[in-house]
């Protein structure tokens, strides 16, 4: 277990949650003191365990322009939408992280999205502008999942850097969970890079230029 700063739970109150598709659950959205990157995470609580289970976790980074806006250069609305249906369904909490494009920010992000129109790739694109290819930081989230009093999850997620931090912050993760494949004409490329460079669990083969509408 790490020296993990302590965070607390600040209030919790019941939203319910309603999607463009029509999909409808309830949720609890609970907000903490003390984390250490002073960010005003959220934890969305969804579903009832079933007792003795092991929770599904989501630590999902904001995405303004595509969690609100449907942008169609990442897959990141798709992945949010999905994730709360099925935690909702198995039980646990999806984490709602404020770290805009892999941590940089919007701004920058945006910046990146230009030069990725000129060719580079997501990870290039954020190097030229002398940026981290991913600055985030998962401490907060396992503060956040410390706070809640799980300490065993099942994470959702295509990115085995979230789970390799999350054990060295001492949460056990006892399973990393795919999440769906959701392409469009506009995000292939984005999602080939994930795959090539950060060893995302995408079928590569199914990642191509043709056939993607």
């Amino acid at each position: 277990m790490s020296d993990l700063p302590a965070a607390t739970q600040r209030s919790r109150v019941r939203v319910p949650l309603r999607f463009g598709d029509g999909y409808r659950t309830d949720a609890e959205l609970v907000t903490f003191h003390g984390l250490t990157d002073g960010q005003e995470h959220l934890a969305v609580v969804l579903g009832d365990p079933a007792p003795g289970s092991v929770p599904l976790v989501r630590l999902h980074s904001e995405c303004l322009t595509g969690d609100v806006f449907g942008s169609a250069r990442c897959d990141c609305g798709p992945q949010l939408r999905e994730a709360v249906e099925r935690i909702a369904e198995r039980g646990g909490v999806l984490l709602y992280l404020r770290q805009e494009g892999r941590g940089i920010g919007l701004y920058n992000k945006l910046d990146a999205y230009a030069l990725q129109d000129q060719g580079l790739d997501t990870y290039a694109a954020n190097t030229a502008l002398g940026l981290p290819e991913d600055a985030r930081d998962y401490t907060a989230a396992a503060q956040m999942l410390t706070a809640l009093g799980l300490d065993e999850i099942d994470l959702l997620s295509n990115n085995p850097d979230k789970a390799g931090q999350l054990r060295e912050l001492g949460i056990q993760v006892h399973d990393r969970v795919p999440t769906g494949v959701f392409t469009t004409a506009h995000n292939v490329r984005y999602l080939r890079a994930k795959v090539l460079q950060t060893q995302h669990t995408l079928p590569l083969g199914e990642l191509t230029e043709l056939g993607v509408g």
